[in-house]
């Protein structure tokens, strides 16, 4: 029987560090690894059975939250799961279909570990092809060492590299994904965030775009947040002054890291020697770094993002570029629509389906325009 109340004697290791969502490069489904051969098909079967020993191994929730041994916190976790989705259903208009009514034990480590590759004069991540999801910059693996073993291969090609642990995954609605138990060692905010950002990408997904895919999703989820909490709790309850203070935190690092990136692209075309490009670079991560830790000390909710505690390399920046890109033109389209986040939610899916080639340009020039009567920008 699953005991989800064994799950609090040890948080995810690094606990408090900003932990990736990258659920479309997980969808690696049996069928397809065996029919597709243009793929590493042992990779791909191997990621096929770890994520379907998940699914089958789900168990519904209500019958958790029926073991009298539950606890306390379990209960409160899986109750706001239930919670968030019925939110965003009703609320935010996403296609949250049976999607967490279930959960499932994982190892409390990591669900995946996942890989990201740069060249260490671009920040353009290596690209890997999967089914179905198209080109993704991150590879997941279920063994830690495995994703070591190709870094260290990566690295040898002369990639910068970035390994890290994620707690959540989306199947795309191709099934219903449970609440995986490690997912219950993020506090309430947490949860609520990645619970609405794996819902958006079950209600909407640009194959080949995981930049847009994943930003969008991380905006919409930390926003979605903010407005569940005032929903249930009253906006000035600890919980929603925690979600605005998060979601501050996120629009200030996707503006710091808008700068950063802007910094590293002037160097990278500066066409300097390799050595001296080299040096100059070292120097940037250090400045980045700097600006980093006074940006943090005004933002609480910044250090989970661990900048001033780890390497930076182009890997670590292009990881986090993937997931919080274009805030500043996702909230002036928020804005437009009045705050109104369904709307906002309905938008982004219209802008993107329609300018597949470039959707956060489509966002950036809709958010500075007017909208109709029916809330559409025109």
């Amino acid at each position: 029987m699953f005991r989800v109340a064994a799950l609090w004697r040890a948080r995810l290791p690094g606990a408090g560090v900003f932990r990736l969502r990258p659920g479309p490069a997980l969808l690696l489904l049996a069928g397809l690894a065996l029919c597709l051969g243009g793929c590493d098909i042992g990779y791909l079967s191997r990621a096929a059975y770890e994520e379907g020993r998940l699914l089958w191994e789900r168990r519904p929730v209500a019958a958790e939250l029926a073991d009298p041994t539950l606890s306390g916190e379990a209960r409160e976790k899986l109750k706001t799961a239930l919670a968030v989705r019925r939110f965003a259903r009703d609320r935010l208009g996403l296609n949250v279909g049976g999607a967490y009514t279930t959960v499932s034990e994982v190892d409390p480590g990591a669900t995946v570990w996942v890989l990201i590759a740069c060249p260490k004069d671009s920040l353009t991540p290596y690209q890997w092809w999967f089914p179905i999801v198209g080109d993704v910059p991150y590879r997941g693996y279920f063994s830690r060492a495995r994703a070591a073993r190709k870094a260290r291969a990566m690295e040898r090609r002369g990639y910068d590299t970035l390994v890290r642990s994620t707690v959540a995954f989306s199947t795309l609605g191709y099934f219903d994904d449970p609440v995986l138990s490690n997912m219950l060692s993020l506090d309430r905010v947490e949860l609520a965030a990645v619970l609405i950002h794996e819902l958006f990408h079950r209600t909407f997904f640009l194959a080949g775009d995981a930049r847009f895919d994943e930003s969008a999703a991380s905006y919409l989820g930390a926003r979605g947040a903010e407005e569940f909490f005032a929903a249930s709790q009253g906006a000035a309850s600890a919980d929603a002054k925690a979600a605005r203070a998060l979601f501050a935190a996120d629009i200030e690092f996707a503006r710091f890291l808008a700068q950063s990136e802007a910094r590293l692209l002037r160097l990278y075309a500066s066409r300097l020697a390799p050595g001296e490009l080299m040096a100059r670079r070292e120097a940037a991560f250090a400045a980045i770094r700097q600006d980093y830790v006074r940006l943090e000390s005004g933002f609480p909710g910044l250090r989970r993002f661990d900048l001033d505690r780890r390497p930076i390399n182009n890997a670590v920046l292009a990881h986090y570029l993937v997931y919080f890109h274009g805030f500043d033109d996702f909230a002036a389209l928020d804005r437009l629509h009045h705050d109104d986040l369904r709307a906002t939610i309905r938008a982004v899916i219209e802008l993107a389906r329609a300018n597949p080639e470039d959707p956060f340009y489509a966002v950036w020039k809709a958010g500075r325009g007017p909208v109709g009567r029916d809330g559409a920008p025109r």
